[in-house]
């Protein structure tokens, strides 16, 4: 089962690839580490970012996305583009989760990965999209918690 962990972050989908197979995680190496919309107000920005990111999960046959859960209201509230990737993201054939940061924190303080982050050949800025695709696997090996 292949995951790919998504973090919104104004006009940025960071990403992150995790597989399990045979009882052990695997990070495989992944062409892009983040997607920009520079020009959210243009349908054809939005069109393309949609066309890149599905291509990807095509090529990288993942089998589920699990995308940090922002909230809408408030002064933490998400971007209007950061709700228009995510919805881009969701017009797919692929299922979609969304995951709020308290359970990807509770999760990860009940199950912490066994490897340190430093050592996965992964970039600092990918940690969030890691620990949702992460939460995800644990989600579904030891079911909903």
């Amino acid at each position: 089962m292949k995951v790919c962990g998504v973090e919104l972050k104004g006009g940025e989908a960071i990403i992150s690839l995790l597989s399990y197979e045979g009882e052990t995680f695997n990070v495989p190496s992944c062409r892009k580490v983040s997607f920009a919309v520079s020009d959210s107000a243009s349908t054809e920005s939005i069109r393309d970012f949609h066309f890149a990111f599905h291509k990807l999960m095509e090529d990288y046959k993942i089998d589920q996305i699990a995308i940090i859960e922002r909230e809408q209201k408030g002064k933490l509230a998400g971007s209007a583009t950061s709700f228009k990737l995510e919805a881009a993201i969701q017009l797919t054939e692929l299922p979609v989760v969304m995951i709020s940061p308290v359970t990807v924190k509770e999760q990860l303080k009940r199950n912490p990965p066994q490897a340190d982050f430093d050592s996965l050949d992964l970039k600092r800025v990918q940690q969030n999209a890691f620990e949702v695709a992460y939460v995800h696997h644990n989600r579904l090996i030891f079911g909903k918690v």
